[in-house]
């Protein structure tokens, strides 16, 4: 069974967005004894910066109309960049990759009161720290469990060391494991559409399915779902074609080089004669691994993750009237974007060189950067295109 999150609203960068918006759902976590959720949608909040729901890929559904960040960061401490890992892959080919990165996947079982699941993830450590998605992990939350299948055919119980909702990531902690590969992290700032690429992971609990395919799109606006205060998750996802279906949620989606570049963590299908949906029709989704590190980072320390935020709330822009971008509705007192001039009734179309197309595109891309990161907005007011330089905001408390 699969998992279908909610669509989100967001508030680390923008609040609430009132225009339908088309409901991803995360590469649901395999859930065999639950019956699937269908995903609400939901009005964007963007206070620009913001779940989803139990483990697997989100789905993004067929049956609504359809309407950079920092590559600097550095990654966990515990895994290996590219330039320090091993030459694991030897001429470039999927064989190659899958052999040198199938070690450091695992799948994830997932039980709590709301039912079972299982997703994967991917080795950051070689004591058993390990990167997956929160949406694979929250059902285990209020008292559930989790168990990691390695490689080998061991298995060890395992912990949350944190979770992020809005970036929908989770690191978890097998117990008493050692000796395990970490993955090598890469670039995903480096990635051109139509390259190769490799998706590894557990669909539907098939342990160490490997499916290859191209980046199809980049920085795609994904909304899979939000939490309990309204915050969107929300992010510029790299699109691929390689078959991605709920149980690879977690999962890797590597280069030729055997370096992850994304978390595999939702699809879009179309609704089954059932009114279920059905797996992967070719359009898969993933986090790109550079906008998340800081995030990856900040859990591992124990420390609550925060986000950048310019302090607004949005909404999609009549087309056929103003064109494409992103209407602020309201600003925060104080904030950012009212700091720097900003007023309600202007519609962003940029931000640095990302064009916006809409109220998912602002908060997918205000997602993809630091609090504290200068950023320059062109944004249309009174038939005149302006611009403001502003410093973003933190929605740390």
């Amino acid at each position: 069974m699969t998992y279908l999150p909610q669509s989100s609203s967001e508030s680390s960068a923008e609040s609430s967005a009132q225009s339908p918006q088309p409901s991803w759902e995360p590469a649901p976590a395999r859930r065999p004894r639950r019956t699937a959720l269908a995903a609400g949608v939901l009005t964007t909040a963007l206070l620009v910066g913001g779940g989803a729901g139990i483990g697997g890929a989100a789905l993004w559904d067929t049956w609504q109309d359809e309407p950079s960040g920092t590559s600097d960061a550095s990654a966990p401490a515990t895994a290996q960049t590219v330039s320090d890992a091993p030459d694991r892959v030897d001429d470039g080919s999927v064989e190659s990759v899958a052999e040198a990165v199938l070690p450091s996947v695992v799948q994830i079982e997932v039980s709590g009161p709301q039912g079972e699941g299982s997703g994967s993830g991917i080795i950051l450590s070689e004591d058993g720290r390990i990167l997956t998605n929160n949406h694979v992990v929250e059902v285990a939350a209020e008292g559930g469990a989790l168990r990691v299948s390695f490689e080998d055919g061991t298995t060890a119980p395992a912990t949350v060391l944190g979770t992020d909702p809005l970036t929908d990531t989770a690191v978890i902690q097998a117990e008493d494991v050692s000796g395990l590969t970490p993955a090598a992290i890469g670039d995903s700032a480096g990635l051109a559409v139509g390259q190769d690429v490799v998706a590894i992971g557990s669909p539907f609990g098939l342990d160490a399915t490997v499916t290859s395919g191209i980046v199809s799109a980049l920085d795609r606006p994904v909304n899979v779902g939000s939490d309990d205060a309204g915050n969107a998750t929300t992010y510029p996802a790299i699109q691929t074609d390689a078959a991605i279906n709920p149980g690879n949620s977690g999962g890797p989606l590597v280069d030729m080089s055997g370096a992850v570049v994304g978390i595999n963590s939702s699809i879009r299908t179309a609704p089954s004669a059932s009114g279920e949906a059905s797996g992967s029709i070719g359009l898969g989704f993933a986090i790109p691994i550079n906008e998340v590190l800081p995030i990856v980072d900040q859990m591992v320390a124990g420390e609550t993750p925060t986000h950048a935020r310019l302090g607004i709330s949005v909404g999609d822009t009549d087309t056929d009237t103003v064109g494409e971008g992103a209407v602020i509705r309201e600003l925060t007192a104080g904030s950012a974007a009212e700091d720097a001039g900003l007023q309600a009734g202007d519609v962003v179309t940029k931000v640095g060189e990302r064009r916006i197309t809409g109220a998912d595109s602002l908060v997918a891309t205000i997602r993809s950067y630091r609090p504290g990161d200068s950023v320059t907005v062109t944004y249309f007011r009174d038939g005149e295109t302006a611009t403001a330089t502003l410093t973003l905001d933190s929605d740390a408390e």
